[in-house]
């Protein structure tokens, strides 16, 4: 099983605080780094260190060489990544306080100009057993969605950043909608709690996540593991893209839920988003030393 990402592809400038910054107000950043991120390449990348095939779907700028390095260095397939002369690879400001939350600017750039003919190239081979991953930073997210769904594939869909209408425009065509408490609330206000998915993946922090199957009825709940975290920066990204890996390698849902829990935990115990995450080895090893 193969899982296709229609996703973002963003170049992090991460500044470190002793605070956020409140409105009209200047500070000193005590640090300064680059690196890589964009949800979509967070969880290709996240998928593809817990062990799934990856084909990363997306676009950016035509310098910034070393972003596909990393995306490749990880094993994701970056051949349906289209260069984009006109557009600036997407980008992020932010923003992390000591207690290790987090403030975010994105500019979309490329991740908003996606061909239509290159993400259509690039699901040739979809069919059943596959799975499409998405999230709301990139462009031809329904049109993806209903290729991949009317070829067999499962969608899963992160509902971030969250927006009622890109969600109304997808719903159709979704597998599984992943959101956090407060998406969860909103897509709740919107459009009830029976929703027209065969799935539904809640992640609550430091409370645990949950996933609820709405065809059968029955919610599995999966506690967070207690750490020390550094930079939360990326870890819902890190969860997603496990979670999805998982049902990629035909675990079930309890098992797929406890790996991709254990790999955020260890995501924010380490600074930075793409290049945080977790390879499988790191993980097994981690729940191995809680089960002794």
């Amino acid at each position: 099983m193969t899982i296709y990402n229609l996703g973002s592809i963003n170049i992090d400038h991460v500044y470190r605080l002793a605070a956020l910054p409140q409105a009209g107000e200047t500070i000193h950043s005590q640090s300064y780094g680059q690196g890589l991120g964009g949800k979509g390449a967070n969880q290709s990348v996240a998928a593809a260190r817990a062990g799934a095939q990856v084909h990363h779907l997306g676009a950016m700028g035509t310098g910034d060489d070393w972003v596909l390095d990393r995306l490749r260095d990880a094993g994701v397939d970056t051949g349906g990544i289209a260069r984009l002369a006109d557009e600036a690879t997407g980008h992020a400001i932010i923003l992390v306080e000591q207690g290790a939350e987090n403030s975010i600017v994105l500019h979309p750039g490329a991740n908003g100009a996606l061909p239509a003919d290159r993400i259509a190239a690039g699901l040739r081979g979809i069919g059943p057993g596959d799975i499409l991953l998405m999230q709301n930073e990139t462009s031809l997210q329904a049109e993806t969605a209903a290729r991949a769904k009317a070829a067999g594939a499962r969608v899963i869909y992160s509902a971030a950043p969250f927006e009622i209408e890109a969600l109304r425009a997808v719903l159709p065509h979704i597998s599984i909608l992943a959101v956090n408490e407060g998406e969860a609330r909103q897509t709740f206000a919107a459009f009830g709690e029976d929703l027209p998915v065969e799935g539904l993946l809640i992640t609550r922090g430091a409370d645990g996540a949950e996933y609820r199957d709405l065809l059968s009825g029955k919610t599995t709940l999966q506690p967070a593991f207690k750490v020390e975290a550094v930079d939360t920066t990326g870890a819902g990204d890190c969860f997603a893209g496990w979670f999805a890996a998982g049902l990629a390698r035909g675990e079930d849902v309890a098992t797929a839920l406890r790996h991709a829990s254990a790999a955020a935990a260890l995501q924010v115990t380490r600074k930075g988003a793409g290049d945080a995450m977790p390879d499988r080895a790191e993980v097994l090893d981690f729940l191995n030393a809680r089960n002794s």
